[in-house]
């Protein structure tokens, strides 16, 4: 997959490596967590020398951020065949709170990366924050209320930072993330 680079656009080389480099990121924060992770250690695991990563990547921060991105890019929204917003909505919101459940790492390291403030990570910050935005909308429906949508944001965001840091698991987050949901959409 040949995605745009937050930084810049890639040839088909530059993007091998950064997909090695984002591929290498999961390896060693699987083995290291992110308080060991490093540009460095990344780098070497992909086998790109540090300057190399650093053309790509300005922090570990924004290395992490890039993982999740690409992710939830490759993640296709899912298809709720129902008329019922709600459950389109919900659909919509448990998805992407489940979108790194199965790696504790790397969630933790999301929720850490994404907090950051390198502005390269502000930039995905803003990319990412969009894409939510625009499945939470087309769940919605072509009347979505701007406020329902900014609160369901809020909720969504509240809640994967709880799950981060360690509150719950993300399966018990996203479960209270939809009774929440519920409350706000059915008023």
């Amino acid at each position: 997959m040949n995605m745009e680079a937050t930084r810049r656009r890639l040839t088909e080389k530059q993007a091998d490596t950064v997909d090695r480099l984002t591929r290498a990121a999961l390896e060693v924060l699987a083995r290291e967590g992110f308080a060991g992770l490093t540009v460095r250690m990344v780098a070497a695991a992909a086998g790109v020398g540090t300057a190399t990563a650093y053309t790509y990547f300005s922090s570990k921060e924004h290395l992490v951020a890039e993982v999740f991105w690409r992710r939830l890019a490759a993640t296709a929204a899912p298809i709720v065949d129902s008329p019922d917003r709600t459950e389109r909505v919900l659909a919509v919101l448990r998805q992407t709170a489940m979108l790194v459940a199965d790696e504790p790492a790397l969630a933790g390291a999301v929720t850490s990366a994404l907090l950051g403030t390198d502005p390269d990570v502000a930039h995905l910050r803003l990319r990412i924050g969009a894409e939510i935005r625009r499945r939470l909308i087309e769940a919605l429906g072509p009347d979505a209320d701007p406020d329902i949508v900014e609160t369901l944001e809020l909720l969504y965001a509240g809640a994967l930072v709880r799950a981060g840091v360690g509150y719950a698991s993300y399966a018990q987050i996203a479960d209270r993330l939809e009774k929440s949901a519920l409350r706000v959409l059915r008023g």
